[in-house]
């Protein structure tokens, strides 16, 4: 018997000589070897890696079937597989005996139930229990036996030596509508002892499926399979390897109709007949993995998603905002403020009470903390003076400075980058996952992209990139949080898009929103925003809808050219009732 081998159809393919390449499950030959056709720039003819079965795409030729035939007609040589040889068991009439029937009652089973299946006892040990196992001809092919007075001594279960295993019930099946397949003989009596004609057993326990191959073309002809598996802490045995390899449908006892009990039988005793039908027929297909039904899907109002306002207005218009679950990538040229953009939407995350983490590569702490103290305060908190030079220079008072500091306690955190020498560092991913259920983190700032990555000299750093940026997606989704993530764009002089994103493609591919901020000259306006990807609202806005801003100098903010003179005030620096001052003043 020839078990089909991955390394045998590239073995044959240095054979004949094919010029043969693998794409997933797949491997390619250039020409079919049977007709020598085929186009130079197309893959003529291949040979499925998972099951060993071979097609030539030529219409003309057409030739297809198994590895063996392919290996036989170009004088491969294939090893066979020992084929296992079993016992012949005699096949002399079984009678059941009254300490069968007498055990099995009081396992809630019926003599007519212990009769039809020919359960009895060893004859010289009234105390084993013995369980015929026949095939579809009515042909005993393998015995089970199981100790009554079991003691924890010993086995429970054991087998009859070099016997073909196959299904335990299959001569007493009557048709091929439905099969219910349960792990214990002593539970699948139970099923059949509810009036259900078609019920077997395996005869290895939960993880010997040697069986397939002795019952593959009866088990095939029925029409579906219900699995009732003992259920192993909320996991039904069985159903996962059955489900893959069986072809019809496949449907599992749903754990809720197991009323806390482990199998078919327990549950018979404890609940009777009635839970046994019930559980059966409310069976249902077993969910794919990560795979769930549309309709069971939330429906939500795309308007009402929780998100952080950027505090510009024309951004939160064609975005809506940051919302929780993405990750945003904010890109421009080296000096020309994405860092500021950045720290400015972290301001207004803290103004919506949004906790912030930041990590900032290459700023050191206490400049991106000025910076960002300094676009708090506004023109109005700043104070001014002349250098040596004579160039007006901005600062911020002591009292101001606490003031912020009090605001943003509780709601601003940055990464420590002059610790990791002397201390164990886990990486940044590690680092925003922990930050994130610690402090309830809602917005995630990385600035930028190449001083975040893991140093690895084993890994290229486009398979960095973009594991790093994939992580971060589901990081977002996971906790659902929002994410801006600064990185650069290619040295170019073409118009910002997609593409122009410095390093691996799929950096862009995984994230959710593109925006990119430059520098420009034209009238008000000195710098612009443009919008080139947007998953959520699909709003692109790109070239002379580019969104037109102003910088301030003084208070490093940017906003809108349209309301340039309007300035903003945090909540920080806003007496809300006379509460607060009393409160200030007795130093609470």
């Amino acid at each position: 018997m020839y078990q089909f081998r991955i390394e045998d159809a590239f073995s044959l393919a240095l054979k004949v000589g094919a010029d043969a390449k693998q794409k997933n499950d797949e491997l390619f030959f250039k020409y079919c070897p049977y007709c020598f056709g085929g186009n130079h720039d197309i893959n003529t003819f291949s040979i499925n890696l998972e099951n060993g079965t071979f097609k030539c795409f030529r219409a003309s030729c057409g030739k297809q079937g198994h590895f063996a035939e392919l290996a036989r007609d170009f004088n491969f040589p294939l090893e066979k597989d020992e084929k296992p040889t079993y016992r012949t068991l005699p096949q002399k009439e079984i009678v059941t005996k009254p300490k069968a029937v007498e055990y099995l009652q009081s396992r809630g089973i019926s003599e007519r139930i212990t009769r039809k299946y020919k359960i009895t006892v060893h004859k010289s040990n009234n105390n084993i229990l013995i369980f015929p196992f026949y095939d579809e001809e009515g042909v005993l092919q393998f015995v089970k036996y199981r100790n009554m007075k079991f003691d924890g001594k010993g086995n429970k279960e054991w087998c009859e030596k070099n016997t073909k295993p196959i299904l335990f019930g299959m001569a007493q099946c009557t048709d091929f509508d439905r099969l219910i397949i349960t792990e214990g003989q002593i539970d699948s009596l139970s099923v059949a002892e509810c009036g259900f004609p078609n019920v077997v057993s395996v005869p290895t326990g939960a993880k010997g499926f040697t069986w397939i191959t002795h019952c593959w073309e009866w088990i095939t002809k029925f029409k579906e399979v219900v699995v009732f598996g003992d259920n192993e802490k909320g996991q039904i045995t069985l159903i996962d390897e059955l489900s893959k390899k069986l072809p019809m449908t496949v449907k599992c006892v749903r754990n809720i109709d197991y009323l806390c009990e482990k199998d078919a039988n327990d549950i018979l005793l404890k609940y009777g007949k009635e839970a046994i039908i019930k559980a059966i027929n409310n069976a249902e297909l077993r969910e794919v993995k990560f795979v769930k039904r549309l309709a069971n899907v939330k429906a939500v109002d795309m308007q009402k998603l929780p998100k952080i306002k950027t505090g510009i207005y024309e951004i939160d218009k064609a975005i809506g905002g940051l919302f929780y679950g993405q990750v945003i990538l904010l890109s421009g040229k080296r000096g020309e403020g994405k860092s500021t953009l950045m720290s400015q939407f972290a301001a207004e995350a803290i103004e919506q009470d949004n906790p912030v983490f930041v990590y900032s590569g290459e700023l050191p702490n206490y400049h991106f903390k000025n910076w960002l103290d300094l676009q708090i305060a506004g023109g109005k908190h700043i104070s001014t003076h002349f250098n040596e030079y004579g160039d007006e220079q901005y600062y911020l008072s002591d009292e101001v400075t606490k003031t912020i500091n009090r605001w943003y306690f509780d709601k601003a955190f940055i990464f420590d980058n002059t610790a990791v020498e002397d201390d164990e560092y886990e990486g940044i991913l590690k680092i925003i996952t922990d930050a994130v259920c610690r402090y309830n983190i809602k917005l995630v700032c990385i600035d930028n992209l190449m001083t975040a990555l893991d140093d690895n000299p084993q890994t290229d750093i486009y398979r960095q990139q973009s594991s790093f940026v994939k992580s971060l997606a589901k990081i977002a989704k996971k906790f659902d949080i929002a994410i801006i993530l600064i990185a650069h764009p290619k040295k170019s002089n073409t118009e910002f898009n997609n593409d122009t994103v410095s390093g691996s493609s799929d950096i862009t591919n995984a994230v959710d929103v593109v925006m990119n901020y430059e520098r420009c000259y034209d009238g008000i306006a000195d710098s612009k925003i443009t919008i080139t990807k947007n998953r959520l609202t699909g709003r692109i806005l790109t070239g002379p809808n580019a969104i037109e801003l102003v910088y301030s100098e003084k208070s490093k903010r940017i906003q809108s050219s349209k309301y340039f003179n309007r300035t903003k005030e945090y909540s920080c620096f806003i007496k809300t009732d006379d509460f607060d001052e009393i409160t200030e003043n007795l130093n609470f």
